[in-house]
């Protein structure tokens, strides 16, 4: 691929983003964060450096607080006639993409559908991840073909729906975290060593993700509201009365998974006393 890409943002997305495109063979010709290194990442801070000038292609991976900030930087700055710029925010629709657009900059989203919480992990695993895309066609189609050089697939926002597909993604990225945790919460409660209620429970987490892959959500969904199991679902919400904030998530969960039981060809009336329990 016939690129040199600029990358403005040296955190955790940027730093992935940097190391894939150079594995995929694309020239990263900068890598400009809030602090220079040369190990193991080569970073320039301060003023833009002249490489910017070389860049066909910048991609702005700071965090949507700075944002505009650092677009309007970049739009005092010496890019070449026509560079395109991407963004990798899932949520932001930045008021200052128009400056750059008037200088005839193509501008657009370039979103990773990836967890970063490590770069070296999150540079691996980009081959089989998707990405956001949107913007002007041609601030596009550099998207497309980036997500192609590095073997990844796109999707395309569609106008006006960016915080609704950004939520999707905080759905699927974010809060895994939160049900292995909730989890963890109540073994420690019954007295088991936080690291081996997390042994404990990774395997069947995992075990869950890997029949999620596999099949349709519902009928991935196991346990006692696919079985229509309502006494256990009655003792559950007892037992977790000592943990308020517990039982208020379960529920909550349980909520989304009566339907979800419902398509599987789950027992109608059993759900419907289930749903009464957790509407009490």
């Amino acid at each position: 691929m016939s690129e040199r890409v600029f990358i403005l943002g040296a955190g955790k997305v940027g730093t992935a983003l940097a190391r894939a495109l150079r594995a995929a063979g694309v020239e990263v010709v900068g890598l400009h964060g809030r602090r220079a290194q040369s190990e193991p990442d080569a970073i320039t801070a301060g003023p833009f450096p002249d490489t910017l000038r070389r860049a066909t292609t910048v991609i702005v991976a700071v965090r949507d607080p700075q944002l505009e900030d650092t677009l309007e930087q970049l739009a005092l700055a010496p890019l070449a006639h026509g560079t395109v710029v991407l963004h990798v925010s899932g949520s932001a629709e930045p008021a200052a993409l128009s400056a750059l657009r008037q200088q005839g900059h193509p501008c657009g989203t370039m979103h990773p559908l990836l967890p970063f919480a490590d770069p070296a992990r999150a540079a691996a695993a980009i081959g089989g991840a998707w990405f956001g895309v949107d913007g002007d066609p041609k601030a596009v189609a550099k998207a497309r073909a980036f997500a192609s050089a590095l073997g990844s697939r796109t999707l395309e926002i569609p106008a006006g729906e960016k915080v609704r597909y950004h939520a999707a993604a905080v759905f699927a990225s974010n809060f895994p975290a939160l049900l292995i945790g909730s989890g963890e919460q109540l073994l420690a409660g019954i007295g088991l060593a936080p690291e081996d209620a997390r042994a404990a429970l990774m395997p069947l987490f995992l075990a869950a993700i890997e029949n999620v892959k596999a099949r349709p959500s519902a009928q991935a969904l196991t346990g006692p509201i696919a079985r229509g199991d309502v006494e256990t679902v009655r003792k559950h919400l007892a037992a977790l009365e000592a943990t308020p904030e517990l039982r208020e998530f379960y529920v909550a969960l349980s909520r989304k998974a009566i339907p979800l039981a419902r398509a599987a060809g789950a027992d109608g009336a059993k759900l419907g006393e289930i749903a009464a329990l957790v509407e009490e």
